[in-house]
């Protein structure tokens, strides 16, 4: 992503700077910036783009190999560096801390390791230095699934029986949001899993969580969020579980929710044990079914 950025909001630049941290881009230059190419980071450059343009900047984004100069080697090095630099700070930070403080550093490997594209060394002792401290803080540790919601209401008739569009080999936002769809908006849904990039949109259907679809990002809410807001959805578990799901797939610690983990582990690996996105839907279905029933009998009281 080649990017120019206005000198006025301040924030602006501090704002984008971090996204891109956060989404594992490294800088090739003071405005360009790299990611491996692939659906989710295309899709990650592309929302910063639009953050971009909303500010009054101009953004592009590109292809691109090398001719001259930088290797494509130098690059997978600078990646690697960037994340060993994250890890070293984890290992340092996890010596000497107290159980009820490796929440937060587990949450932030499991962040860097979502972004560690080319495994670097320094992963394994990052993990090896939490288990070490967690040992010594504690006998036991607490697997907490916590919070939220009741039930909810669907927008009954419009989004009945409809065509729900999103990108495959879904992951997080798009599996709970297929699940939401389905138990709470549209119990007859379809669902299509295309590539993003040949996709092309045909009248009636509906996209959610694809760039520019129907329901998708908004703000800084996750296509999760955007539904259960779009469809007024009052149920505390139901925010419980967008909070989740916001917090594992933007990447932003915003609710700072300590059973993201844990989920984000047991979609992981339905993620690899699902032979194909229905498949995963499916399998998904089961945990975010235990989920809500779970932060509904915590939130209301009700079983």
């Amino acid at each position: 992503m080649i990017h120019q950025i206005p000198p006025k909001p301040d924030y602006l630049r501090v704002k984008i700077g971090r996204r891109l941290q956060r989404v594992g881009a490294v800088a090739v230059k003071s405005s360009v910036y790299a990611l491996p190419d692939g659906d989710q980071p295309l899709e990650d450059l592309q929302w910063i783009r639009r953050e971009i343009i909303d500010g009054g900047g101009d953004a592009t984004i590109c292809r691109a190999s090398f001719v001259d100069g930088l290797t494509d080697d130098q690059l997978v090095e600078a990646f690697r560096d960037a994340r060993n630099a994250d890890y070293a700070e984890i290992a340092a930070e996890a010596a000497g801390r107290r159980a009820e403080d490796l929440g937060r550093l587990r949450k932030r490997f499991t962040a860097v390791s979502a972004i560690d594209f080319f495994s670097a060394t320094g992963r394994s002792d990052a993990h090896a230095a939490i288990e070490r401290a967690e040992a010594a803080a504690t006998s036991s540790e607490d697997a907490r699934a916590t919070v939220t919601r009741m039930s909810g209401r669907s927008d009954a008739g419009t989004y009945r029986g409809r065509t729900w569009v999103t990108r495959k080999d879904i992951f997080v936002d798009r599996m709970a949001s297929a699940w939401l769809i389905r138990r709470f908006i549209d119990p007859d849904a379809r669902f299509r899993y295309v590539d993003a990039e040949q996709y092309r949109a045909t009248p009636g259907e509906l996209r959610f969580d694809m760039f520019e679809g129907e329901f998708t990002h908004s703000g800084d809410r996750c296509t999760f969020e955007t539904l259960v807001d779009r469809f007024s959805l009052d149920d505390p578990a139901l925010r419980a579980i967008g909070e989740v799901v916001h917090d594992i797939d933007l990447r932003d610690e915003k609710f700072g929710r300590d059973d993201a983990a844990g989920v984000e582990r047991a979609l992981v690996g339905i993620a690899h044990g699902a032979t194909d996105d229905a498949d995963r839907v499916e399998r998904a279905a089961g945990l975010f079914d235990a989920l809500y029933a779970a932060y509904q009998r915590e939130l209301t009281g009700r079983s």
